[in-house]
């Protein structure tokens, strides 16, 4: 297309009237397009991952409190998650109909509109309507997990694994920021006269709002809408044979289909079906040894204070080294680094698994798990993304973060289990027997073509 039909579309979508069809950029504009979406993206998962922190351990709290129950305190997290399962696949194909402004805006909302029912349990003395409010707040882990697949629309074969990893790595500031709003947020509950607790969605309503306005306002064009297009350009499939331009978006899919072709596609791609299997298993190992190791090191004497050390560092292995983690991936390939995740994770295992009442063992080995599972998601999710044509990512990208969370809700339950019965060791032992089928899937010769 022409410099003129370019430099007149982006104005327009500058000031948010973006016309119903994007026209197709050449691959330079595309790349000046891709920069500028994964500062938005990052800059919306600062803001609102600061509200998925601060709830992390606000809901159970409060749920406890409000039932003076602990199982039904345990049920403020394992609905968070079933949330961010149940809605994964609905966001996903809503941002392939929409486009990823609509889908990762709708999940914020979502989010939002879980806080403000939170706080009305919260007000009303009721725990019944927190849960429901912790079931909404999965949408903002689903939209915030899916915001990783919308940094990857644009980017090229170099630098795909790079620009999810970035997006990962902002995850960190919320990380660390949110779980420190405890204080301020009693403070200000006491002052409106709800519990303590509760403050916290005070403060997660707001982040969550404002990752929505920087998606809803700065997220132009739409990257994934933008990408179909040029794909189908890039292959002549022009339509009706325009040369100026073609629109962007695609027909939506019915709901009825959509998880049975996401599956169908991954069938087909030995790739994909590796990146799915390494981001599925591989968060069920780091959930479920995660979940038990605080029990485990106040079984052996650790004080509070080496407890919130271990986790710290776990989040910080999680997130804290992504971008080196996405260059690897793009210097010598997705499967080579996840294959490193797995030899990481079974580092981790033998040593948590062995430490006992060695507390710098449990800790290392914590680190390692998070390390590992920040291989796997990174370079996981950069191969399952390219092993599909454009038109078939985001419900395959919804199916894989919708499993991800199913397993890990799954491995945090069992994980209690699995102590009681086999230990600590024993739990660790069992997770790491979970990294052996993606080592065999990834040193198959079909699927270590990672295109």
């Amino acid at each position: 297309m022409s410099g003129t039909a370019q430099a007149s579309n982006g104005p327009a979508e500058e000031r948010g009237t973006a016309p119903a069809s994007t026209a197709v950029p050449d691959r330079a504009t595309a790349a000046l397009v891709q920069r500028r979406t994964v500062r938005v993206l990052m800059s919306a998962q600062v803001v609102a991952g600061i509200g998925i922190g601060s709830t992390l351990s606000s809901g159970a709290l409060l749920v406890g409190r409000l039932s003076g129950s602990e199982v039904a305190a345990g049920f403020a997290t394992t609905s968070a998650t079933l949330g961010a399962a149940l809605l994964g696949i609905p966001l996903a194909a809503l941002s392939r109909s929409r486009g990823r402004r609509v889908g990762l805006g709708c999940g914020w909302l979502i989010a939002t509109a879980g806080t403000l029912l939170v706080l009305l349990g919260a007000a009303l003395g009721r725990a019944e309507p927190v849960l429901a409010g912790t079931l909404l707040l999965g949408a903002g882990t689903a939209a915030n997990l899916q915001s990783r697949y919308a940094a990857a629309d644009l980017a090229d074969d170099g630098n795909r694994a790079r620009a999810l990893s970035l997006v990962v790595w902002s995850t960190t500031v919320g990380s660390v920021i949110g779980p420190n709003l405890s204080g301020p947020g009693e403070s200000v509950a006491h002052a409106l006269g709800l519990p303590g607790e509760s403050g916290t969605f005070l403060f997660s309503a707001v982040a969550f709002l404002g990752g929505w306005a920087l998606i809803w306002f700065r997220l132009r064009p739409d990257p994934l809408h933008l990408a179909a297009a040029l794909a189908r350009a890039e292959s002549g499939h022009t339509g009706d044979g325009a040369t100026a331009g073609i629109s962007a978006t695609p027909a939506p899919a019915r709901f009825t289909t959509r998880t049975a072709d996401a599956l169908r596609h991954v069938r087909a791609s030995p790739a994909a079906l590796l990146g799915l299997l390494s981001l599925v298993l591989g968060h069920a190992v780091m959930v479920s040894v995660m979940t038990m190791t605080p029990v485990h090191l106040a079984h052996h004497g650790a004080a509070l204070s080496v407890v919130g050390f271990t986790v710290s560092l776990h989040i910080a292995g999680m997130y804290a080294l992504s971008p080196l983690i996405g260059k690897l991936a793009d210097r010598i390939g997705r499967v080579r680094v996840i294959l490193a995740g797995q030899a990481v994770y079974l580092g981790a295992a033998v040593l948590a698994g062995t430490a006992g009442a060695a507390h710098w063992a449990t800790v290392t080995g914590l680190f390692l798990l998070g390390l590992g599972w920040s291989c796997v998601t990174i370079a996981g999710s950069t191969l399952l993304t390219e092993s599909l044509a454009t038109e078939q990512r985001s419900e395959v990208q919804g199916l894989a973060d919708t499993l991800m969370n199913l397993a890990g809700a799954l491995g945090g339950a069992l994980a209690g289990t699995a102590v009681a019965l086999i230990g600590y060791g024993g739990l660790n032992a069992a997770a790491a027997v979970l990294v052996l089928p993606v080592i065999v899937l990834a040193l198959a010769p079909r699927a270590r073509t990672e295109r």
